[in-house]
């Protein structure tokens, strides 16, 4: 009997499908069995469960904020907003309602703290600077190789970080690697060809090594000397 995935896994569930038969992970990692994805669905069931009872805790608290609020706590809830984000981004299901809420209530605040700033041009720009950073990172958010890279008990290991990268689809692998410094881009890009070489001299998973070189693309492309850098 196989085990149907879910229709939007978690990132617990999500791995052990990129994993399941895959040639890029250790003979031990690949043989998935049905209950290793039961189990990874079972945990990814009680994260949104857990996530569920305190997004309505913090949902009352912002509902509850009053014009005379300190803005210390009225940035700690914003901040707490966007946190809970990025984890509804990583949980089973389809949380579409739970992030249209979270983000209609970050505009609220951003519309009370732009209010606030009293026609400060400096303040103003700074607002703008992080609203537009906030999309970008809400975006990111929503690819599951991002989800579940930079979730705090992330599934995907140190050891298993470049066949998941290698494992990525290409149309999602690109945005996936903004999260990646310059200096981390070079050493993912220098790991992951030793990496396939070792695995795969003949060079026999064309996918992988397309990934490969799109990766390597990528890294110079980006980080090309631009005109009058010394």
């Amino acid at each position: 009997m196989r085990a149907e995935s879910s229709e939007k896994p978690g990132i617990r569930e999500q791995h052990a499908l990129r994993r399941r038969n895959n040639p890029l992970f250790d003979e031990t990692r690949r043989n998935v069995a049905n209950e290793d994805l039961a189990s990874a669905r079972l945990d990814d069931g009680l994260e949104l469960d857990h996530f569920m009872e305190e997004f309505q805790l913090l949902v009352q608290r912002a509902i509850d904020l009053k014009p005379n609020t300190p803005s210390e706590t009225v940035l700690e809830i914003k901040a707490a907003l966007d946190k809970s984000y990025q984890q509804a981004c990583a949980l089973p299901g389809d949380q579409t309602q739970v992030k249209q809420a979270i983000s209609q209530l970050v505009n609220a605040i951003m519309r009370a703290i732009r209010n606030g700033i009293d026609s400060d041009a400096l303040a103003e720009q700074e607002l703008e600077d992080e609203e537009t950073a906030r999309r970008a990172h809400f975006s990111l958010q929503e690819l599951p190789l991002v989800s579940a890279l930079t979730h705090p008990e992330s599934p995907i290991g140190e050891n298993e970080l470049i066949p998941s990268l290698l494992s990525e689809p290409e149309q999602t692998l690109a945005p996936s690697l903004t999260i990646f410094d310059k200096g981390q881009m070079e050493v993912l890009c220098e790991d992951a060809r030793a990496f396939l070489s070792q695995l795969d001299p003949d060079r026999a998973l064309d996918e992988a090594w397309r990934r490969l070189e799109l990766m390597e693309e990528i890294f110079h492309q980006s980080h090309q000397p631009q005109r009058g850098d010394h």
